[in-house]
């Protein structure tokens, strides 16, 4: 019980941290950026995660933190979960940012890749659990050559990666999925609504523009 204890205090932490004091701090610098992406990703992929676990496991869900396998299981789903939704957020909020001409197809790949790379460090402990930085860093980049950022700046859903990775990863019975994919795929595309309004009503795009061409 110990664990389960463990990450409710987790969650309770997390919400102090997504209060009304952390949404009321402007993104204006390259730094508050970078955290934002990766501190919304991990938000919303532990929150999604761990909502789906305890819906479909109802009342044995205390009782499962206490398998050991069970919990590694997790460990490396919420892994590759935060790593698909630091993708879907990173290319979303840079494609915003960089839109209007404010930086080059250059510049937007170049604050794409450090973006990224930023969120998997700050996750570093966490993201062991998986050992596969490596295959996430490849598959990025993979992802974003020749992306039409002007297209995604426009309106384009990025957000399809992180959706189908929630329930791949989530340590559910496979017969389950099938049952589940919609409505949890569902749930995290309405998340990412939200979590897009709370970033348009804080970043100063000029700002961060400005600042990224500064350090470069």
């Amino acid at each position: 019980m110990a664990i389960l204890e463990k990450a409710q205090q987790a969650g309770r932490v997390l919400a102090a941290l997504f209060g009304l004091k952390a949404r009321s701090q402007p993104l204006d610098t390259v730094a508050t950026f970078e955290h934002f992406v990766s501190a919304r990703s991990a938000f919303v992929s532990q929150k999604k995660l761990y909502g789906y676990l305890k819906t479909r496991m109802g009342t044995r869900y205390p009782s499962m933190f206490e398998d050991d396998q069970f919990i590694a299981s997790v460990n490396i789903a919420k892994a590759h979960i935060f790593a698909a939704c630091l993708s879907d957020m990173t290319i979303f909020a840079v494609a915003d940012v960089g839109a209007q001409g404010r930086l080059s197809r250059d510049e937007k790949d170049m604050l794409a890749h450090r973006c990224h790379s930023s969120g998997l460090r700050e996750n570093a402990e966490q993201l062991a659990h998986a050992g596969a930085e490596q295959e996430w860093r490849s598959a990025f980049e993979a992802r974003i050559e020749g992306l039409h950022w002007d297209n995604v700046a426009a309106g384009g859903n990025v957000f399809d990666t992180s959706p189908s990775t929630l329930v791949e990863w989530a340590p559910i019975a496979p017969q389950l999925k099938a049952y589940d994919r919609e409505i949890v795929e569902n749930s995290l595309k309405f998340a990412w609504i939200e979590i897009r309004r709370d970033y348009r009503n804080r970043v100063d795009r000029e700002a961060v523009a400005a600042d990224f061409r500064n350090r470069t």
